[in-house]
Order: structure tokens, then sequence, then C-alpha cells
């Protein structure tokens, strides 16, 4: 049976629909697992929603995605990420980029293996583990799956290890921008820089904001930072950035009093609205697999996975 890390994947749901001579047929379901509770399932087919109690399922599994991005939209879209959380150390082997901002994020710190890096694989694996040992960081690579499989495979075999498994998750962006807005919740206001309230939300949620955290949030040319208040109590931060065609949303946050309001939906509306006019056309996101509680509402406001990366690192020396 199917469970909640299911949930946005691609499945395959056999149903009981009735029976004939003493015998139960069946129907089969295909397309994207929106929804899962206690008593039905909801499979976004090419038909459209298709709800099914689950006292009718015979069987269900995940099934591979036929709709695997292309390598080069991969490449662009982790281009247009990397432009919109710009780390101040950065460096190029061939076109690999190398980036370091005092250890703060790991997309920040790690190279980005898109394109040649003008040597063979093992070779320059050597050459990032000592461009980072140069800049006093432990060498860690971010690896775009299956786009870089075969770096992957060079990098398990030397024992580097990896962070949890990051969701990279799209939607057009004029579905984004379309959702209702709340006149019953308090407005979202935007800025061009962030207030030293949103960056007090964001250093308790990343544990402190070096200097180099201060370049990544602002030293983009088109970015916002969402705030919602009550009073002056600031409820709810995120922070949104336009690079190309793509609206980048991150940093979203809501202090423990004021979840389950539907405030995270509220700032990402407002941004996403913003990033329209701004020329975007399609939004994107970061999150990680074992995050279920954000990937549901993420998947909630339509987005769905384009493709995965792990953050590998290199074991530290004896």
């Amino acid at each position: 049976m199917l469970g909640s890390r299911d949930l946005g994947h691609r499945v395959v749901v056999r149903r009981v629909v009735g029976s004939r001579n003493g015998r139960p047929l069946f129907s089969d379901a295909l397309g994207w697992l929106r929804e899962l509770t206690e008593t039905h399932l909801t499979v976004e087919t090419a038909r459209g929603l298709v709800r099914i109690p689950l006292a009718e399922v015979h069987r269900a599994k995940r099934v591979p995605d036929r709709r695997r991005p292309a390598r080069r939209d991969v490449a662009a879209l982790e281009l247009a990420a990397d432009e919109a959380w710009p780390a101040p150390t950065t460096g190029r082997l061939g076109e690999w980029r190398l980036r370091a901002a005092q250890g703060w994020t790991g997309r920040a710190n790690s190279a980005l293996p898109i394109g040649d890096p003008g040597l063979p694989l093992p070779q320059a694996v050597d050459a990032v583990a000592g461009w980072y040992a140069g800049h006093g960081l432990n060498p860690m690579i971010n690896v775009p799956l299956p786009y870089g499989a075969p770096l992957d495979a060079i990098l398990a075999a030397r024992g580097w290890a990896h962070r949890p498994l990051t969701l990279v998750q799209t939607v057009a962006l004029p579905a984004l921008a379309a959702a209702p807005e709340r006149p019953d919740l308090p407005p979202v206001r935007l800025s061009a820089a962030p207030s030293s309230a949103w960056l007090a939300v964001a250093a308790g949620r990343k544990g402190g904001l070096p200097d180099a955290a201060r370049h990544i949030l602002t030293a983009v040319r088109t970015v916002r930072f969402a705030e919602v208040y009550a009073g002056s109590d600031l409820l709810a931060i995120a922070r949104g950035a336009v690079t190309s065609d793509w609206f980048g949303v991150s940093l979203i946050e809501v202090v423990p009093e004021a979840r389950r309001r539907g405030l995270a939906r509220h700032a990402v509306g407002a941004l996403a609205r913003w990033a329209a006019g701004e020329g975007a056309t399609r939004a994107y996101l970061q999150v990680e697999e074992r995050n279920t509680a954000a990937v549901r509402l993420y998947e909630a406001l339509g987005f769905t996975v384009h493709h995965h990366y792990l953050t590998r690192y290199a074991p530290s020396p004896p």
C-alpha cells in the first residue's frame, strides 16, 4: 500500500469496481498521488482527479515517472537556482561552479557539477577537494539526479556521504499566482531588502547569519522579502528571487504560535504575483524529502518534483 512518502509521485492503483460470475472486476488509475487519508486516496490522471476509497484498493504502488526532465532542463534550472542564491566566493573548474560562503547552507558551499569540468571525473573530484581545502571547508558537491549519476557513483565509491535527499519542485507560475488572496489575514509586505525582524526570524531557522549569508540573500538584482505582521509581531517570512524566467522561493517560515492559519501560502501567493509582474513564468523551490509537512504544503500549492539532488561531502581525514 502507498504511504505519505509517495505523495506527489507517479503511482498506479488497481481498484475493485464490481464482480462478474463471482469474480472481481478491476480498473487501474495511473497518475500522480495528490491526497492520501485514512479513508481514500486521490490520483491525478490524464482525465482529471480520481478519488478512490481505500476499501476498493486491491493493489497500489509507485511507478517510474516517464516525464523525467531532459538533462538540459535540469541544467538550466540548477543554474537559475545558483544565480538566485549567490555565494560571495566563487571559482570555476571548466564549466563547474565552485561556491563558498563561510559554511552557511549546503548550496552555497558546494560545487555545482553542471557541464564539462575539463577533466576526467576522478581528477575533477580531486580538484574540487583541493579548492575547498584551500578555503578551509570540507569538500562538498551538489549532485543533481539523474543528471549526475556517473559522478555520484564515483563519490559513493570514494566514501563520500550525503545529506538527506532534496526535492527540486516546480509549478507553472500563473497557477501559483492565481491562488485566491486572503483578506481575512494581515497583508503581506514586500520589500527589496530584509528588515532586522525578517533577518532575526531567518537566523533562528538557520542558526545565525554570517556576513556571507547577507550577501546570498541580497546580492540578486530582482528579489523581494515577504513579511506578515500582526501589530508589531512578525508572524511569517519568505524570500523570492527572479532569475531568467524562473521564480525561486525560499526561507518560508512561520513562527510556531501562528502556524496552520495559511500564512505560508499567503506569503508565497503575494511573492508569486510580484514575480509574475517581473516576467517570470515558472516557479521552483527546494525541500528535503524527509520534511513531509513542507512537502505536503508545497504539493497543495501545485508543486511537483522536477528532479532531486544529493549534497555529497568528503569523509573527514583521520
